[in-house]
């Protein structure tokens, strides 16, 4: 992988910090189109790279949830300033998001969650998922072989960075990380953003619905449903509605109850 293309990012000056948080085996590269966006917006975007990821296979052999977990929390406290930060995540990055929410709900403001990984899509997922609970899976299938990610734009999925193997051992960090977003989505108190991709081929959709209705204690959130799209969004053909979305949201959060939003192509 090209250190370049997946390194971290710090844009923009603005007073208000965003936090952006990028996905399992994936890197700033994947949100990066969002952190222009929204620093062409006023705000300071910053973007870690987490650890283990955006460089070798072998780079995810030596670091485990607590340690994604742990570098959101010192990115949270190095950005943080008396006004709170908004905090935005893609995938694995959101359920990390959520519980940098959860855990700090005096320096977080608001939130966006990007196709939130709470719950995969198909049914051989799901038995990866359980299997990931105990070690047969990484006896049998050390490595996961990757050969592209979930984007629809050609030129994009062109240009990506992609991993071409992960230990099969970081799934069971992820499935650690979906428990704990469950269980603090009831404690964040901050107006949050899910939106979902209807086209995912990696997580359901109906997933990032589901977790929205536990966030009880969030003064609003709000559901968006882009039609256009995978996974990875801010990088395909709905990441410029997604920009949009996300920066009306964070520069003047609305405050009402549940509801859901689809994209302007949901008749087409």
């Amino acid at each position: 992988m090209d250190p370049r293309k997946t390194a971290p990012f710090d844009l923009g000056r603005g007073d208000e910090v965003c936090l952006l948080l990028h996905g399992f085996t994936g890197s700033p590269w994947d949100v990066r189109p969002l952190g222009e966006a929204l620093a062409a917006r006023g705000l300071r975007v910053v973007a870690p790279r987490l650890p283990g990821h955006g460089t070798t296979p072998q780079a995810l052999l030596h670091v485990t949830w607590r340690d994604w977990q742990a570098a959101a929390e010192r990115a949270l406290h190095e950005v943080g300033g008396r006004r709170g930060v908004f905090v935005a995540g893609l995938s694995m990055g959101a359920l990390l998001a959520l519980g940098l929410a959860a855990r700090h709900p005096e320096a977080v403001r608001a939130l966006t969650l990007i196709a939130p990984a709470v719950r995969f899509r198909g049914p051989r997922m799901f038995l990866v998922r359980q299997l990931a609970r105990t070690p047969v899976l990484e006896w049998t299938h050390p490595w996961v072989a990757k050969t592209g990610t979930d984007i629809s734009d050609p030129e994009a999925l062109a240009e990506a960075p992609v991993l071409p193997a992960f230990p099969v051992a970081r799934l069971r960090d992820l499935c650690t990380l979906q428990t704990l977003a469950i269980r603090d989505a009831a404690h964040v108190r901050c107006p949050t953003l899910v939106a979902v991709a209807e086209q995912d081929h990696v997580v359901d959709p109906d997933g990032g619905r589901w977790l929205a209705r536990r966030l009880t204690a969030a003064p609003s959130v709000r559901v968006l449903s882009l039609r256009q799209g995978f996974h990875i969004i801010p990088r395909d053909t709905a990441g410029p509605l997604l920009a949009a979305e996300v920066g009306d949201f964070l520069t003047q959060p609305q405050h009402a109850s549940y509801w859901e939003t689809p994209s302007p192509a949901a008749g087409a």
